[in-house]
């Protein structure tokens, strides 16, 4: 069983805590690009491999030029995620633009910065070229139906909106290159937070068949294939991580024996990780504001789903550490819940801790990833602070919390004047 630390001590954290109050997350640098640096070691062998960090995990611009840094694209599905990745100077080819029910503003934002556009539908070869004009590389995103189980978070993929089905894709590709084009690349992302390795190579025997199929048929040639992402981490202490290496070869030994062995040329290798590169290495700092004993024992934190909605939203597991008591007895048991006026407000439930009081310092591990970007404001909650602890050792803010006058920006207050309700 793998214990669940976090890279500062107590004293270190409390001391944080009076310059940035709780709650808010910490991102560890040094750890972030150590597991960057392993997952391209695992792919060194293909030339051309390229990691596309899914912005959506942890939208921030600091997160992302750390991992620019380290070689990493940008895998955008929006025009915020797409500027993000601008004002880093993530451009080019180093963006993949995979979204769906897709504005033409945003496919056009995506062209004028030279990212790889991967269409979701075959209807969309017809708008991207009637709204904005064919680039001269295109992807398709393959929805593989029932031929592929999907997992908890994603669902089926035959009831997914993602994606070509496979009689599309041989479509789409036709159509495609009888307009002219001559680069394309093939996509598919079937899974989310997986930790059965095996998923990942059986989807790179099924593209890598695809390519060979596609390319024979139609006669075109693909420059790369993205595996998607979906790599899961070890939210539980009993869980273990994949093994980024043995993976790599794994893969390797599929394209060898399905590439290699066909007339097709060299293909590129794409990921498109996010959970796994930031969620291992970041944590939401809370502290204990009330205990309330009624017919369950509660711990009301000063953080709620606003910071971290995956265990109301999936049921998600995130390990708490109680800092200064990780050598106390775990001998009671308690629900961890928010202030949101919610009842699934709730970081656990009859979770085994420690003899928790009002204000305990609380670390929420995991929380690197889909954990501050899918933050929201109801019940006027704010969303918190991001700090990132730097190689050197000194913290740094990388996004200052919300105000209120942050929550109230948007309103036109002073379009009340005569208003008559």
């Amino acid at each position: 069983m793998a214990a669940k630390t976090y890279p500062l001590d107590r004293a270190q954290l409390e001391a944080l805590t009076r310059t940035y109050p709780t709650p808010f997350h910490l991102y560890d640098e040094k750890a972030i690009r150590a597991n960057a640096r392993a997952l391209q070691a695992a792919f060194a062998w293909n030339d051309g491999f390229k990691e596309f960090f899914a912005v959506k995990a942890a939208p921030n611009p600091y997160l992302i030029k750390i991992l620019a840094e380290e070689g990493f694209g940008a895998d955008c599905s929006s025009l915020p995620e797409l500027t993000l990745s601008d004002r880093v100077n993530v451009r080019g080819e180093s963006i993949m633009f995979t979204s769906n029910d897709t504005p033409a503003k945003e496919y056009r934002a995506a062209a004028e910065l030279g990212a790889i556009i991967n269409l979701d539908d075959i209807s969309h070869i017809a708008y991207l070229e009637e709204t904005v004009g064919l680039p001269d590389l295109v992807c398709c995103r393959y929805n593989p139906g029932p031929l592929k189980a999907g997992n908890v978070i994603i669902g089926h993929p035959e009831e997914a909106k993602y994606g070509f089905t496979r009689e599309q894709l041989f479509e789409g590709y036709r159509l495609l290159r009888d307009k002219g084009i001559t680069r394309f690349g093939l996509h598919t992302m079937v899974a989310s937070n997986e930790l059965d390795a095996t998923y990942f190579t059986e989807t790179a025997h099924l593209l890598f068949d695809l390519v060979v199929e596609l390319s024979r048929e139609l006669g075109i040639t693909f420059e790369f294939v993205n595996l998607g992402g979906g790599i899961g981490i070890p939210y539980r202490p009993e869980e273990e991580a994949i093994d980024l290496t043995a993976l790599g070869q794994n893969v390797k030994g599929v394209y060898d024996a399905i590439i290699g062995a066909s007339d097709h040329p060299p293909l590129k290798i794409y990921l498109e990780c996010g959970r796994m590169v930031t969620g291992p290495y970041g944590y939401l700092v809370s502290r204990v504001l009330h205990m309330k004993h009624t017919y369950k024992a509660f711990v009301g934190l000063d953080a709620c789903m606003t910071h971290l909605m995956r265990p109301a939203l999936y049921g998600a597991y995130h390990h708490i550490t109680v800092v200064g008591k990780e050598a106390a007895p775990v001998d009671r048991t308690y629900d961890v819940t928010g202030s949101l006026c919610e009842n699934n407000d709730k970081f656990a439930i009859d979770r085994a801790l420690p003899l928790m009081e009002a204000g305990d310092l609380v670390v929420i591990h995991d929380a690197g990833a889909h954990g501050h970007a899918m933050g929201f404001n109801y019940n006027g909650k704010l969303r918190s602070a991001e700090l990132l602890l730097r190689e050197s050792g000194d913290v740094v803010q990388i996004r200052r919390a919300e105000t209120v006058d942050d929550y109230f920006a948007t309103l036109d207050f002073d379009g009340l004047d005569g208003f008559k309700a």
